[in-house]
């Protein structure tokens, strides 16, 4: 596996490296010694796979907060999609930027997500199919999310919302969160 990090410590893009004969190709697409050698945290708690019937589909940007912070390694099987992750961390030099990486069954790249970084996506095809390895359980009590289209973040989505569930469109603003501040609980991120 090739390991490039983004301008986001800690969050890498992963190519294969690609050994390929008459029969076709194989490759590693995880390994916990290359994981633990990048400083990454190689624990697998759940996988899970997603599947968006058309383009313009978004899902995001969640994230856990601890005890139930989750990293993330997340591949487009089928399709294309643009995957976006956004800094969370408290005190980061990049706290609240962004980067999109486009993941595809062309590129087969992964995008690694490290703990407190919101993580969404827009499907750029119809079927897009995206598979995730999370290194902690889901866990409803410690999910957040940002709005996919906040000003303060930025995110160019490449084309017009066509699907998007109710709680994703309504994840509140980081201006409201900063104003309902006194409601909201001890740990969380705030802008």
């Amino acid at each position: 596996m090739i390991f490039t990090e983004t301008k986001l410590k800690g969050a890498f893009i992963i190519d294969l490296e690609l050994r390929e004969d008459e029969r076709g190709g194989f490759a590693r697409t995880f390994c916990m010694n290359e994981f633990e050698a990048h400083g990454l945290k190689p624990q697998v708690a759940q996988c899970n796979l997603s599947f968006n019937h058309r383009a313009g589909t978004l899902r995001g940007m969640h994230y856990q907060l601890a005890p139930a912070a989750e990293t993330k390694l997340v591949r487009c099987t089928r399709g294309a999609i643009l995957d976006v992750i956004v800094d969370l961390r408290p005190g980061s030099d990049t706290y609240l930027q962004h980067v999109a990486v486009e993941l595809s069954e062309g590129n087969r790249r992964a995008l690694y997500v490290p703990e407190l970084f919101a993580h969404g996506y827009q499907a750029l095809t119809d079927g897009a199919e995206v598979s995730y390895q999370v290194g902690e359980f889901y866990t409803p009590g410690s999910e957040r999310g940002l709005r996919y289209d906040d000003p303060l973040l930025g995110i160019a989505w490449p084309l017009p919302v066509s699907v998007i569930s109710e709680k994703d469109a309504a994840w509140p603003l980081l201006t409201q969160a900063a104003v309902n501040a006194g409601s909201m609980r001890a740990g969380e991120v705030l802008a």
